[in-house]
């Protein structure tokens, strides 16, 4: 068995450099990579490109990363709730490719497989497809699309064990899962690490193979974008 355990975060993130494209796993504040994006604040990488559906809040997650101007390109589907991410587009201060969002999830699944390319009905006639190969298929069009090519992948899961065998927990199963495997070096952190073996292989979401580094991660906050709450009676 080959171990992927690392000890802690910053060792999890040797190699990052300047002018890097990231994937980072999560939807909205669920299941995102919380200590990943921490040391990615405090080592103050810069000019990155990030592969995310969107950018979190403009005080936790990605927003944290696009507060100190260290992303110069956001490929996601989403603005959102994020009012720093918005004033950066539309300054031009950040350059944004709007991906529709099963076609974001599937250059992911397709980097992951090893597939190039693939065709999506989703954006043709609109601006997504311009400048991109269509083509016909049984009276319908189709765009295609290039899978995504990254150099880390950063993901986050309830448990996992030292192989690098994960098991996400709820809502978090978002883009994670598609998210392993799909770039250079993927990085799993876990709250819970376990040896080897002590996981039930039936109940295991994506398998080792498709990570090269865990560790267990600490603090997370867990955050709702919008937590609403009925009135006191």
């Amino acid at each position: 068995m080959i171990s992927k355990k690392v000890d802690g975060v910053q060792v999890a993130l040797q190699g990052i450099k300047d002018n890097m494209t990231f994937m980072l796993g999560g939807f909205g504040l669920c299941g995102i990579p919380e200590n990943a994006i921490a040391e990615l604040v405090r080592i103050g990488v810069k000019e990155i490109t990030c592969i995310s559906n969107n950018a979190g809040v403009d005080d936790f997650g990605l927003g944290l990363l696009l507060q100190k101007h260290q992303i110069k390109k956001m490929i996601s589907s989403y603005v959102g709730e994020n009012e720093e991410f918005e004033r950066q587009m539309l300054s031009g201060e950040l350059e944004v490719e709007l991906t529709p969002q099963g076609t974001l999830a599937e250059k992911c699944r397709a980097a992951q497989a090893g597939f190039p390319a693939f065709y999506t009905p989703a954006g043709y006639g609109t601006e997504v497809a311009i400048n991109k190969e269509t083509r016909e298929f049984n009276g319908k069009m189709y765009v295609l699309e290039e899978a995504f090519k990254a150099d880390f992948s950063f993901v986050k899961a309830w448990k996992g064990d030292e192989a690098g065998n994960l098991i996400f927990k709820g809502t978090a199963r978002n883009f994670n899962p598609c998210m392993c495997g799909a770039a250079n070096i993927t990085v799993a952190e876990v709250e819970e690490l376990v040896p080897a073996g002590e996981l039930d292989p039936n109940q295991i979401h994506v398998p080792g193979i498709f990570v090269q580094r865990i560790f267990q991660g600490k603090n997370y906050e867990k955050r709702i974008e919008q937590r609403t709450v009925r009135e006191r009676s």
